[in-house]
Protein backbone atom coordinates (compact mmCIF):
# COMPACT_ATOMS: atom_id res chain seq x y z
CA UNK A 1 0.00 0.00 0.00
CA UNK A 2 2.89 1.82 1.01
CA UNK A 3 4.72 1.63 -2.31
CA UNK A 4 1.89 2.54 -4.40
CA UNK A 5 1.42 5.87 -2.24
CA UNK A 6 4.43 6.53 -3.25
CA UNK A 7 5.09 5.50 -6.79
CA UNK A 8 1.65 7.99 -6.97
CA UNK A 9 2.96 11.17 -5.26
CA UNK A 10 5.95 10.46 -7.84
CA UNK A 11 3.77 10.12 -10.93
CA UNK A 12 2.47 13.37 -9.61
CA UNK A 13 5.30 15.35 -8.80
CA UNK A 14 6.52 14.45 -12.33
CA UNK A 15 3.35 15.64 -13.85
CA UNK A 16 2.94 18.60 -12.38
CA UNK A 17 7.02 19.56 -13.06
CA UNK A 18 6.23 18.97 -16.87
CA UNK A 19 2.93 21.19 -16.57
CA UNK A 20 5.45 23.89 -14.64
CA UNK A 21 8.33 23.59 -17.64
CA UNK A 22 5.39 23.58 -20.12
CA UNK A 23 4.14 26.40 -18.65
CA UNK A 24 7.70 28.43 -17.99
CA UNK A 25 8.52 27.85 -21.60
CA UNK A 26 4.91 28.99 -22.35
CA UNK A 27 5.73 32.32 -20.34
CA UNK A 28 9.00 32.99 -21.60
CA UNK A 29 8.11 32.41 -25.37
CA UNK A 30 4.98 34.86 -24.79
CA UNK A 31 7.60 37.35 -23.34
CA UNK A 32 10.12 37.40 -26.50
CA UNK A 33 9.30 40.31 -29.11
CA UNK A 34 8.90 39.60 -33.01
CA UNK A 35 10.60 42.10 -35.07
CA UNK A 36 10.81 42.90 -38.72
CA UNK A 37 13.66 43.94 -40.51
CA UNK A 38 14.40 47.71 -40.03
CA UNK A 39 12.23 48.04 -37.31
CA UNK A 40 12.84 50.66 -34.07
CA UNK A 41 13.33 49.62 -30.76
CA UNK A 42 14.19 51.75 -28.05
CA UNK A 43 16.58 49.76 -25.64
CA UNK A 44 18.45 49.77 -22.55
CA UNK A 45 22.03 48.85 -22.54
CA UNK A 46 23.04 46.55 -20.20
CA UNK A 47 26.73 45.55 -21.02
CA UNK A 48 29.64 47.49 -23.12
CA UNK A 49 32.91 44.99 -23.93
CA UNK A 50 35.10 45.69 -26.52
CA UNK A 51 33.37 43.79 -29.31
CA UNK A 52 29.38 43.92 -28.76
CA UNK A 53 27.24 46.38 -27.03
CA UNK A 54 23.96 43.97 -25.17
CA UNK A 55 20.96 45.88 -25.15
CA UNK A 56 17.34 44.90 -23.19
CA UNK A 57 14.41 46.34 -25.07
CA UNK A 58 11.46 45.14 -22.88
CA UNK A 59 10.10 41.75 -21.36
CA UNK A 60 12.89 38.44 -22.37
CA UNK A 61 13.87 40.43 -25.45
CA UNK A 62 17.92 41.13 -26.02
CA UNK A 63 20.23 41.91 -28.78
CA UNK A 64 23.43 43.27 -29.49
CA UNK A 65 25.30 45.92 -31.54
CA UNK A 66 28.55 45.76 -32.86
CA UNK A 67 30.98 48.15 -30.68
CA UNK A 68 32.78 49.73 -33.48
CA UNK A 69 29.37 51.35 -34.71
CA UNK A 70 29.61 53.69 -31.15
CA UNK A 71 33.31 54.08 -31.17
CA UNK A 72 34.81 58.00 -31.67
CA UNK A 73 38.10 58.63 -33.87
CA UNK A 74 40.04 57.49 -30.11
CA UNK A 75 38.35 54.23 -30.44
CA UNK A 76 36.53 54.74 -27.20
CA UNK A 77 32.83 53.61 -26.62
CA UNK A 78 30.55 56.80 -26.79
CA UNK A 79 28.03 55.03 -24.47
CA UNK A 80 27.64 53.57 -20.91
CA UNK A 81 25.64 50.70 -19.21
CA UNK A 82 21.87 52.05 -18.46
CA UNK A 83 22.02 54.06 -21.36
CA UNK A 84 18.41 54.56 -23.16
CA UNK A 85 19.32 54.11 -26.93
CA UNK A 86 17.08 53.54 -30.38
CA UNK A 87 18.15 50.72 -32.59
CA UNK A 88 17.33 48.94 -35.45
CA UNK A 89 16.56 45.32 -35.84
CA UNK A 90 18.79 43.83 -38.80
CA UNK A 91 18.55 40.08 -38.16
CA UNK A 92 18.78 36.91 -36.09
CA UNK A 93 20.44 34.28 -36.69
CA UNK A 94 20.19 31.39 -33.64
CA UNK A 95 18.42 33.51 -31.65
CA UNK A 96 20.37 36.17 -31.28
CA UNK A 97 19.28 39.78 -32.21
CA UNK A 98 21.55 41.81 -34.06
CA UNK A 99 20.99 45.59 -33.85
CA UNK A 100 22.23 49.26 -35.21
CA UNK A 101 21.70 52.82 -34.23
CA UNK A 102 22.66 53.41 -37.76
CA UNK A 103 23.69 51.01 -41.11
CA UNK A 104 27.17 51.36 -42.00
CA UNK A 105 28.60 51.85 -45.07
CA UNK A 106 31.00 49.37 -45.21
CA UNK A 107 29.50 46.18 -43.61
CA UNK A 108 25.32 46.18 -44.48
CA UNK A 109 25.50 45.26 -48.00
CA UNK A 110 22.89 45.92 -50.46
CA UNK A 111 20.28 43.51 -48.71
CA UNK A 112 19.78 46.26 -46.69
CA UNK A 113 18.94 49.17 -48.45
CA UNK A 114 15.50 48.96 -49.22
CA UNK A 115 14.30 48.06 -45.53
CA UNK A 116 16.77 51.25 -44.67
CA UNK A 117 14.62 53.08 -46.94
CA UNK A 118 11.25 52.15 -45.88
CA UNK A 119 12.03 51.86 -42.40
CA UNK A 120 13.89 55.13 -41.90
CA UNK A 121 16.74 53.86 -41.52
CA UNK A 122 20.07 56.20 -41.04
CA UNK A 123 23.11 54.95 -42.86
CA UNK A 124 26.54 55.71 -43.43
CA UNK A 125 28.06 56.96 -46.36
CA UNK A 126 31.23 58.11 -48.14
CA UNK A 127 31.25 61.18 -50.20
CA UNK A 128 33.39 60.58 -52.92
CA UNK A 129 32.71 63.41 -55.42
CA UNK A 130 31.26 66.35 -56.91
CA UNK A 131 28.54 66.12 -59.43
CA UNK A 132 26.12 67.95 -61.32
CA UNK A 133 24.10 69.35 -58.78
CA UNK A 134 25.36 67.72 -55.69
CA UNK A 135 27.74 64.66 -54.59
CA UNK A 136 28.07 61.14 -55.35
CA UNK A 137 28.00 59.11 -52.13
CA UNK A 138 28.88 55.43 -51.83
CA UNK A 139 26.60 53.59 -49.47
CA UNK A 140 25.77 49.59 -48.59
CA UNK A 141 29.06 48.58 -49.09
CA UNK A 142 29.39 49.61 -53.41
CA UNK A 143 25.80 51.33 -53.96
CA UNK A 144 25.93 54.56 -55.84
CA UNK A 145 23.49 57.36 -54.65
CA UNK A 146 22.91 61.00 -55.17
CA UNK A 147 23.10 63.85 -52.78
CA UNK A 148 22.08 67.16 -53.65
CA UNK A 149 23.29 70.52 -52.96
CA UNK A 150 20.18 71.42 -51.04
CA UNK A 151 20.33 67.77 -48.92
CA UNK A 152 23.50 68.39 -47.52
CA UNK A 153 24.17 70.33 -44.26
CA UNK A 154 21.45 72.70 -42.85
CA UNK A 155 22.86 75.59 -44.56
CA UNK A 156 23.66 76.67 -48.36
CA UNK A 157 26.78 74.91 -49.78
CA UNK A 158 29.33 77.65 -49.95
CA UNK A 159 32.48 75.22 -50.13
CA UNK A 160 31.34 71.60 -51.81
CA UNK A 161 35.43 70.59 -50.85
CA UNK A 162 34.65 70.28 -47.39
CA UNK A 163 32.98 67.49 -47.29
CA UNK A 164 34.15 65.38 -50.13
CA UNK A 165 36.36 62.60 -48.67
CA UNK A 166 34.60 62.49 -45.24
CA UNK A 167 31.94 59.88 -44.07
CA UNK A 168 28.57 61.30 -43.09
CA UNK A 169 25.04 59.71 -41.88
CA UNK A 170 22.68 60.08 -44.11
CA UNK A 171 18.94 58.63 -45.12
CA UNK A 172 17.43 57.12 -47.96
CA UNK A 173 14.40 59.34 -49.10
CA UNK A 174 14.50 57.89 -52.68
CA UNK A 175 14.98 54.48 -53.70
CA UNK A 176 13.93 53.37 -57.17
CA UNK A 177 14.90 50.96 -59.95
CA UNK A 178 15.71 48.04 -57.39
CA UNK A 179 18.27 50.01 -56.14
CA UNK A 180 19.93 52.15 -59.36
CA UNK A 181 18.21 55.32 -58.29
CA UNK A 182 19.03 56.18 -54.65
CA UNK A 183 18.79 60.01 -53.52
CA UNK A 184 20.24 60.36 -49.89
CA UNK A 185 19.97 63.24 -47.42
CA UNK A 186 22.24 64.52 -45.08
CA UNK A 187 20.04 67.37 -43.98
CA UNK A 188 16.56 65.90 -42.63
CA UNK A 189 18.90 64.20 -40.43
CA UNK A 190 20.28 67.09 -39.04
CA UNK A 191 17.29 68.60 -38.86
CA UNK A 192 15.80 65.71 -36.61
CA UNK A 193 18.56 66.16 -34.20
CA UNK A 194 18.34 69.94 -34.18
CA UNK A 195 14.31 69.15 -33.52
CA UNK A 196 15.25 66.81 -30.34
CA UNK A 197 18.05 69.74 -29.06
CA UNK A 198 14.77 72.03 -29.26
CA UNK A 199 12.94 69.52 -27.41
CA UNK A 200 14.76 69.36 -24.61
CA UNK A 201 15.51 73.08 -24.70
CA UNK A 202 12.08 73.85 -24.56
CA UNK A 203 11.83 72.09 -21.31
CA UNK A 204 14.53 73.78 -19.54
CA UNK A 205 15.29 77.10 -21.23
CA UNK A 206 13.81 80.52 -19.07
CA UNK A 207 13.86 83.94 -19.96
CA UNK A 208 16.52 85.61 -18.59
CA UNK A 209 19.17 82.87 -18.63
CA UNK A 210 22.84 83.04 -19.12
CA UNK A 211 24.12 80.34 -21.73
CA UNK A 212 26.68 79.56 -23.92
CA UNK A 213 26.36 80.47 -27.86
CA UNK A 214 28.42 80.56 -31.30
CA UNK A 215 28.29 83.85 -33.39
CA UNK A 216 27.13 81.85 -36.83
CA UNK A 217 26.62 85.44 -39.04
CA UNK A 218 26.77 88.93 -38.40
CA UNK A 219 24.32 91.30 -40.29
CA UNK A 220 24.18 95.27 -40.03
CA UNK A 221 21.16 95.05 -37.48
CA UNK A 222 22.80 92.60 -35.47
CA UNK A 223 24.64 88.84 -35.40
CA UNK A 224 22.66 85.69 -35.25
CA UNK A 225 23.75 83.47 -32.48
CA UNK A 226 23.56 79.51 -32.01
CA UNK A 227 23.20 78.38 -28.11
CA UNK A 228 23.07 74.20 -29.11
CA UNK A 229 19.86 73.57 -30.80
CA UNK A 230 18.23 76.71 -31.15
CA UNK A 231 19.24 80.10 -33.12
CA UNK A 232 18.07 83.40 -32.49
CA UNK A 233 19.01 87.23 -33.03
CA UNK A 234 21.18 89.27 -30.71
CA UNK A 235 20.16 92.86 -31.86
CA UNK A 236 22.64 95.75 -32.41
CA UNK A 237 20.83 97.55 -29.76
CA UNK A 238 21.80 94.58 -27.10
CA UNK A 239 25.36 94.01 -27.87
CA UNK A 240 26.85 96.69 -25.63
CA UNK A 241 25.59 99.63 -23.31
CA UNK A 242 27.20 102.11 -25.17
CA UNK A 243 26.58 102.53 -29.03
CA UNK A 244 28.20 100.30 -31.53
CA UNK A 245 29.14 102.22 -34.86
CA UNK A 246 30.90 99.04 -36.39
CA UNK A 247 29.34 96.00 -35.60
CA UNK A 248 32.76 94.27 -37.14
CA UNK A 249 34.66 95.57 -34.71
CA UNK A 250 32.35 94.35 -31.90
CA UNK A 251 31.99 90.31 -32.75
CA UNK A 252 33.54 88.17 -35.42
CA UNK A 253 32.14 84.64 -37.02
CA UNK A 254 32.93 81.76 -34.86
CA UNK A 255 33.35 83.33 -31.41
CA UNK A 256 31.98 82.18 -28.34
CA UNK A 257 29.69 84.47 -26.34
CA UNK A 258 27.13 84.35 -23.09
CA UNK A 259 24.27 85.94 -23.85
CA UNK A 260 21.02 86.66 -22.04
CA UNK A 261 17.84 84.88 -22.99
CA UNK A 262 15.29 88.08 -23.87
CA UNK A 263 12.70 86.09 -25.49
CA UNK A 264 11.76 82.66 -26.36
CA UNK A 265 8.79 82.71 -29.32
CA UNK A 266 8.59 78.38 -29.71
CA UNK A 267 5.28 79.11 -31.83
CA UNK A 268 7.37 81.17 -34.54
CA UNK A 269 10.38 80.29 -34.12
CA UNK A 270 11.81 83.57 -33.12
CA UNK A 271 14.59 83.92 -30.24
CA UNK A 272 16.45 86.82 -28.94
CA UNK A 273 19.46 87.16 -26.61
CA UNK A 274 21.26 89.86 -25.36
CA UNK A 275 25.20 90.24 -24.71
CA UNK A 276 24.89 93.85 -23.37
CA UNK A 277 22.99 91.73 -19.95
CA UNK A 278 26.24 90.24 -19.12
CA UNK A 279 27.98 93.38 -18.81
CA UNK A 280 28.02 95.41 -15.84
CA UNK A 281 25.33 98.58 -15.69
CA UNK A 282 27.44 101.71 -15.98
CA UNK A 283 24.20 103.04 -14.58
CA UNK A 284 24.60 100.98 -11.51
CA UNK A 285 27.61 102.89 -10.18
CA UNK A 286 26.61 106.70 -11.42
CA UNK A 287 26.16 108.54 -8.30
CA UNK A 288 29.46 106.88 -7.38
CA UNK A 289 31.92 107.75 -10.63
CA UNK A 290 29.65 111.56 -11.25
CA UNK A 291 28.72 112.91 -7.71
CA UNK A 292 26.74 116.10 -8.59
CA UNK A 293 29.73 118.88 -9.02
CA UNK A 294 32.41 116.25 -10.60
CA UNK A 295 34.39 117.70 -13.63
CA UNK A 296 34.85 115.26 -16.32
CA UNK A 297 36.11 115.09 -20.22
CA UNK A 298 33.29 113.71 -22.64
CA UNK A 299 32.82 113.29 -26.57
CA UNK A 300 29.77 115.27 -28.02
CA UNK A 301 27.63 112.34 -29.84
CA UNK A 302 24.50 114.30 -30.72
CA UNK A 303 23.39 117.56 -31.29
CA UNK A 304 19.56 118.27 -31.02
CA UNK A 305 17.50 121.39 -30.85
CA UNK A 306 17.10 121.08 -27.41
CA UNK A 307 20.93 120.29 -26.29
CA UNK A 308 23.91 118.09 -27.09
CA UNK A 309 24.32 114.91 -25.74
CA UNK A 310 27.98 114.17 -24.76
CA UNK A 311 29.65 110.87 -23.74
CA UNK A 312 31.23 109.85 -20.68
CA UNK A 313 31.76 106.47 -21.13
CA UNK A 314 29.94 103.61 -22.86
CA UNK A 315 26.64 103.56 -22.42
CA UNK A 316 26.71 106.71 -20.11
CA UNK A 317 25.61 109.69 -21.99
CA UNK A 318 24.43 113.13 -20.54
CA UNK A 319 22.64 116.20 -21.82
CA UNK A 320 23.49 119.89 -22.12
CA UNK A 321 20.38 121.77 -22.37
CA UNK A 322 20.47 124.37 -24.98
CA UNK A 323 19.40 126.80 -22.51
CA UNK A 324 23.13 125.97 -20.93
CA UNK A 325 24.97 126.73 -24.24
CA UNK A 326 25.88 129.83 -25.56
CA UNK A 327 27.25 131.37 -22.16
CA UNK A 328 24.15 133.20 -21.49
CA UNK A 329 23.75 134.20 -24.74
CA UNK A 330 20.53 132.96 -26.79
CA UNK A 331 21.59 130.89 -29.58
CA UNK A 332 19.07 129.11 -32.03
CA UNK A 333 20.76 125.30 -32.59
CA UNK A 334 23.50 123.78 -29.97
CA UNK A 335 25.95 123.53 -33.44
CA UNK A 336 26.56 127.24 -33.20
CA UNK A 337 28.57 126.25 -30.15
CA UNK A 338 29.67 122.90 -30.34
CA UNK A 339 30.68 119.84 -33.13
CA UNK A 340 29.90 116.25 -32.83
CA UNK A 341 33.04 114.61 -31.87
CA UNK A 342 34.30 117.23 -30.21
CA UNK A 343 35.79 116.99 -26.53
CA UNK A 344 34.72 118.83 -23.85
CA UNK A 345 34.81 118.84 -20.14
CA UNK A 346 31.62 119.09 -18.22
CA UNK A 347 30.22 119.39 -15.00
CA UNK A 348 27.64 117.19 -13.31
CA UNK A 349 25.12 119.22 -12.47
CA UNK A 350 22.10 117.10 -11.56
CA UNK A 351 21.41 113.22 -11.38
CA UNK A 352 18.65 110.73 -11.73
CA UNK A 353 19.62 107.19 -11.85
CA UNK A 354 15.90 106.07 -11.90
CA UNK A 355 15.73 107.95 -15.20
CA UNK A 356 19.01 107.15 -16.10
CA UNK A 357 19.60 110.55 -16.59
CA UNK A 358 22.71 112.90 -16.37
CA UNK A 359 22.34 116.51 -16.73
CA UNK A 360 25.54 118.49 -17.92
CA UNK A 361 27.02 122.21 -17.72
CA UNK A 362 29.99 123.30 -20.14
CA UNK A 363 32.76 123.45 -17.88
CA UNK A 364 33.48 127.34 -16.72
CA UNK A 365 30.01 128.45 -16.88
CA UNK A 366 29.40 127.82 -13.31
CA UNK A 367 32.94 129.72 -12.94
CA UNK A 368 31.85 132.88 -14.79
CA UNK A 369 28.48 132.78 -12.81
CA UNK A 370 30.39 133.02 -9.88
CA UNK A 371 33.10 135.39 -10.94
CA UNK A 372 30.13 137.83 -12.36
CA UNK A 373 28.36 137.56 -9.00
CA UNK A 374 31.82 138.35 -7.13
CA UNK A 375 32.13 141.15 -8.93
CA UNK A 376 28.33 142.50 -8.50
CA UNK A 377 28.75 142.16 -4.63
CA UNK A 378 32.51 142.90 -3.61
CA UNK A 379 33.41 145.26 -6.26
CA UNK A 380 30.44 147.21 -6.20
CA UNK A 381 31.08 147.92 -2.67
CA UNK A 382 34.51 149.01 -2.60
CA UNK A 383 33.71 151.13 -5.68
CA UNK A 384 31.08 152.66 -3.50
CA UNK A 385 33.49 153.48 -0.46
CA UNK A 386 36.21 154.83 -3.06
CA UNK A 387 34.13 157.35 -4.91
CA UNK A 388 30.83 156.97 -3.47
CA UNK A 389 28.78 155.87 -6.76
CA UNK A 390 28.10 152.81 -8.48
CA UNK A 391 29.45 153.38 -11.67
CA UNK A 392 28.66 150.58 -14.51
CA UNK A 393 28.98 147.31 -13.93
CA UNK A 394 30.93 147.13 -17.61
CA UNK A 395 33.33 149.60 -15.93
CA UNK A 396 34.19 147.80 -12.78
CA UNK A 397 34.51 144.57 -14.73
CA UNK A 398 36.81 146.50 -17.38
CA UNK A 399 38.57 148.00 -14.55
CA UNK A 400 39.53 144.84 -13.07
CA UNK A 401 40.62 143.83 -16.34
CA UNK A 402 43.28 146.17 -16.36
CA UNK A 403 44.20 145.13 -12.97
CA UNK A 404 44.91 141.50 -13.65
Amino acid sequence: MEDNDQNLNTETEETETEENFEELLSRSKSGLVRLSPGQMVEATVTKVSKEYIFIDFGGKSEGYIIASELMDDEGSISINEGDVINAFFLSSRNNEMLFATRLKGDTTGNRYLEEAYHNRIPIEGFVEKETKGGFEVKIGGNARSFCPYSQMGLHRVEDAGQYIGGHMTFRIIEYGEKGRNIIVSNRVILEEELRKQRDALRECLKEGMTVNGEIMSIRDFGAFVDIGGIEGLMPVSEISWGSVEDINRELRVGQKVDVVIKKLDWEKNKFTFSLKDTLPDPWDSLATKYPEGSVHKGRVVRLAPFGAFVNLEPGMDGLIHISDLGRNKKIRHPHEVLEQGQTIEVTVSRLDAAGRRISLKMKGEDQDMEEENYYKKHLLERSEKQTGSFGTLGDIIRAKTKKK
